[in-house]
C-alpha cells in the first residue's frame, strides 16, 4: 500500500508528528518504530522509570572507549518502544532558555527557530495543570503536572536558597535561573507519553496506521528523491512507498545510522563500507554531544527517602495508596526537585543543571546504599563544547551505530562538571537539608582536592540521555538540513527530531523534540498546500 507520509521512528518527535499530520483525514500516514507497543505497566507509573534505563525496552548500546574518560565504554541508553523516550524517562518537562532557540537562528541561520518563534509550538502541545497564560498551554496533548513532592526534596530546594539560588515556580517561564520542583509529563498521576498524549487518540483514525516491530533497513531513493523505505518485518524484507514524504524521527542515533545505511553521509566513509552513494553529505552523524551527568549519593540518617519503599510492607502500603488516592511514592517520578545556576557567574544564562534524586541507585552505574536510605544529586553542564560522531560499524542495520560523545573533549566541559560537583556538596551541607544527612556515601570526603575531583568525573560520569545534533539544521550549505527541516540535495526526505539540533539546549530535551515535530507538522502541511495550489495553477492555465 502507498502512504502520502512514512514516518520512521516512533519516538516522541514521530508520535507527535504522525498525529498532527493525519488531522488532516484525506492524508495517509504510516508509523514505523521498531521497538515494540508501550504495554509494559511499569511505562504508564512515574515511579517505574527507575526500571526503565536498562533492559529490553532500550538498545543495549554503549559508546566506544571515551578517550577523556579513562577509555570507559560507557552505556548509552536509547529507548527502543513506542514513544521513544517519552516513554522510559524521568518525566521531567524543561524546554530550556529563549535564548538557546536564538542562538539557532542567529548563531547557525536555523531562521524561523528563534525563542520567540517556537514559542507557540510549546504552548500548543501543553496541558499544563496549573500554569496559563502567554507561557503555557491548556488543552494540548502533552500532560504537564505539578506534582507533590516528598518533604526532603522540599528541604533540598530550601538548601539551594541557603547557598543563594532564587525560588523559581516554573522553569519555562521568562527566567530560568534558580530551584524548585519540576513539572512533569504525566496526567493525573500517570506518564503521559507521546504515545498516551499524542498517538493513542489518533489511532481511531483510519488513514493512521502503525506499525511496531519493524527494522527500516534503507530510505528508498529515486532520482534524488526519497520515495519510501525498505523494511524487515517477520523475517521478510517489504518496500513501502510514499508518494509525499518520507520523514525520518528516529532519534540522534537512530537517523545519522539510517541516513548512512541509505547511502547518505560522508562519500568516502560509505564506499569504504560498500555502500553506494546516493547523496555525499559530509556532516551526517558529525556533531554529536550529550549531557554528561556526575552523581553524588548521600546517606541519610532515618528513612526520609523513597528507598524505604524496597521493603516488603511499605512496598504493598504505596500500591495501595496509589490505587485509592492517585498519590504517594507511585506518583513520584523519583527526579522531583531541580535547580539552574551558574558555574561561571558572567555566564548569560546558567550554565549548569541539577537533578534531586529522593532515592539512591536509581540509575545504572549509581551505587545503592547498605542501609536503605540515601538520596542522588546528579550535575551537568548545560552547554558542552565538545563533539563527537555516529558512524557505522558495518552496512548491516543490524550491527550497533558507533557512538562517541567525546565526553570531556573539552577543557571548559570537565572544568564545569567539577563546579558542578562542588556546588552539590555545598547544598547538602546546608541546614535544610544536612539535618537528613548522615554521610557521603560516593563519592566520599576523602575526594576533595581539584585532581581527584577531575579522576572523580572521568571514572564515574555518565550520559545523561540527551544526545542531539547528528542531522545538523543550518542555513549554510554544509548543514544536513535546512531551517524546513529538508535533507539537502534530496527531495522529499526531512528529519524531524533532536538529531537537527545545531547545539543542545539548556535543558532535558523531550519537550523540545516535541516542539520540533508540531513545527515540522506545520512546514509539512503548507508544503503540501503550496503543491496542490501550484497544480491547480497549471490545471487552469
Amino acid at each position: 500500500m502507498d502512504y502520502d507520509y512514512i514516518i520512521a521512528g516512533g519516538g516522541s518527535a514521530g508520535c507527535a508528528l504522525a498525529a498532527r499530520l493525519s488531522e488532516s483525514p484525506e492524508v495517509r500516514v504510516l508509523l514505523l518504530e521498531a521497538g515494540k507497543a508501550d504495554s509494559n505497566p511499569y511505562i504508564h507509573l512515574p515511579v517505574g522509570f527507575y526500571k526503565m534505563t536498562g533492559g529490553p525496552l532500550t538498545w543495549g548500546l554503549t559508546t566506544v572507549p571515551q578517550k577523556h574518560a579513562l577509555n570507559r565504554e560507557i552505556a548509552y541508553t536509547q529507548a527502543r518502544v513506542l514513544g521513544g523516550g517519552s516513554s522510559i524517562n524521568a518525566q521531567v518537562y524543561t524546554r530550556g532558555c529563549a535564548q538557546d532557540y536564538d542562538a539557532w537562528a542567529n548563531d547557525h541561520g536555523c531562521t524561523g527557530w528563534s525563542g520567540a518563534e517556537v514559542l507557540p509550538y510549546f504552548v500548543r502541545a501543553e496541558d499544563n495543570d496549573s500554569l496559563a497564560g502567554p507561557r503555557h498551554g491548556i488543552g494540548g496533548p502533552q500532560g504537564v503536572s505539578t506534582p507533590t513532592p516528598q518533604p526532603i526534596t522540599r528541604a533540598f530546594v530550601q538548601a539551594c536558597q541557603q547557598v543563594g539560588m532564587p525560588y523559581n515556580p516554573d522553569f519555562n517561564g521568562e527566567k530560568q535561573d534558580g530551584a524548585g520542583a519540576y513539572q512533569t509529563i504525566t496526567r493525573q498521576a500517570r506518564r503521559c507519553s507521546a504515545v498516551v498524549g499524542y498517538l493513542r487518540p489518533a489511532m481511531r483514525r483510519p488513514n493512521l496506521t502503525v506499525r511496531t516491530g519493524v527494522l527500516i533497513e534503507r530510505i528508498l531513493v529515486e532520482r534524488q528523491r526519497a520515495v519510501g523505505v525498505e523494511i524487515i518485518e517477520h523475517g521478510k524484507r517489504v518496500m513501502l512507498r510514499a508518494s509525499g514524504e518520507v520523514l525520518l524521527t528516529a532519534g540522534a542515533i537512530g537517523s545519522p545510522k539510517l541516513m548512512l545505511l541509505s547511502g547518505m553521509g560522508p562519500a568516502d566513509e560509505l564506499r569504504a563500507l560498500g555502500i553506494p552513494v546516493v547523496a555525499d553529505l559530509p556532516e551526517v552523524g558529525r556533531n554529536l554531544h550529550d549531557h554528561f551527568g556526575i552523581d553524588v549519593v548521600y546517606e541519610l540518617n532515618g528513612p526520609h527517602s523513597l528507598d524505604k519503599y524496597n521493603k516488603t510492607h511499605w512496598m504493598l502500603w504505596a500500591g495501595l495508596e496509589y490505587l485509592l488516592f492517585k498519590k504517594g511514592p507511585v506518583a513520584s517520578t523519583i527526579v522531583e526537585g531541580g535547580a539552574f545556576w551558574y558555574a561561571d557567574r558572567q555566564a548569560a544564562t546558567p550554565d549548569l543543571q541539577f537533578h534531586f534524586l529522593v532515592g539512591a541507585g536509581v540509575e545504572a552505574g549509581v551505587p545503592k546504599i547498605a542501609s536503605g536510605s540515601g538520596v542522588t544529586m546528579n550535575s551537568y553542564t548545560l552547554r558542552p563544547k565538545a563533539r563527537g560522531s555516529v558512524t557505522l560499524r558495518s552496512a548491516s542495520v543490524r550491527d550497533a551505530a558507533l557512538v562517541d560523545p567525546n565526553f570531556l573533549g573539552h577543557e571548559y566541559d570537565l572544568r564545569t562538571s567539577i563546579e558542578g560537583v562542588r556546588l552539590s556538596r555545598e547544598i547538602f551541607a546546608q541546614s535544610a537539608l544536612g539535618k537528613y544527612v548522615k554521610k557521603e556515601h560516593f563519592p566520599g570526603g576523602a575526594i576533595s582536592s581539584h585532581a581527584q575531583l577531575e579522576q572523580y568525573a572521568r571514572q564515574y560520569g555518565r550520559t545523561s540521555y540527551h544526545p542531539v545534533g547528528t542531522c545538523r539544521m543550518g542555513g549554510d550549505p554544509g548543514s544536513v538540513v535546512d531551517p524546513e527541516l529538508r535533507v539537502r540535495g534530496i527531495a522529499g526526505l526531512r528529519i524531524c527530531d533532536s538529531s537537527v539540533m545545531p547545539a543542545l539546549v539548556s535543558s532535558n530535551t523531550n519537550a523540545p523534540s516535541i516542539m520540533i515535530a508540531e513545527k515540522a507538522a506545520d512546514m509539512i502541511r503548507a508544503a503540501r498546500l503550496g503543491a496542490g495550489l501550484e497544480t491547480r495553477v497549471k490545471e487552469a492555465a
